[in-house]
């Protein structure tokens, strides 16, 4: 995000920027996309363009992986927010599910954050879209520990990220194979375990 603290039209124009720069590059892939084809999309000048993103492409691209990865998290809301009962972690289940099944086998995230794009800023990115999901995985065994629902002596940090390496396990097996069998069985089996 930007230093300098913007007027609400900016962040608006900003955030358009953004949001057409992830249109664009889920359209035709990172490598093709050129910031002319955003200016295009967006309506936005090469100077608002570079106002908002000094650094060009890559600080864009960073913001977009941002951007994609709050997407992630929204995505579950408000099911992953509400993990106070099995029918609420049922319903995150299937939302999960869902989420995955319309995005098949193209993630924008690994297509922006490739190999060749490991940087510190794409790893922040990944890092704390890790931390906030396996917080909000924790926080809910928490809630059903208080309730008696989930042994009081399950470390919950650590399940959750027991959970969390599932799903990106049955993840990257949907993105090789276009099925999401492999998500639904950790998912069932992680989410049984919980509930023993």
């Amino acid at each position: 995000m930007p230093a300098r603290a913007l007027t609400a039209k900016g962040e608006q124009t900003r955030s358009r920027i953004v949001a057409g720069a992830a249109a664009e590059i889920r359209e035709r892939g990172v490598d093709e996309v050129r910031l002319e084809d955003v200016m295009t999309r967006t309506a936005t000048s090469k100077s608002q363009l570079f106002h908002y993103f000094p650094d060009g492409k890559e600080e864009l691209l960073i913001a977009v992986a941002r951007f994609e990865a709050d997407n992630v998290i929204d995505d579950q809301q408000p099911m992953l927010g509400e993990l106070d009962s099995w029918e609420s972690w049922e319903r995150w289940r299937v939302r999960l599910i869902e989420r995955y099944r319309l995005q098949g086998t193209h993630c924008p995230l690994s297509v922006l954050l490739g190999s060749g794009r490991r940087t510190p800023a794409s790893q922040a990115v990944v890092d704390g879209l890790m931390e906030r999901w396996q917080a909000a995985i924790a926080a809910g065994i928490r809630r059903m520990q208080a309730k008696g629902e989930i042994a009081a002596a399950m470390e919950a940090d650590r399940a959750a990220a027991g959970l969390l390496a599932g799903i990106q396990g049955g993840v990257l097996l949907l993105l090789g194979t276009g099925r999401t069998d492999h998500l639904e069985a950790v998912l069932d089996m992680t989410i049984g375990a919980l509930r023993r």
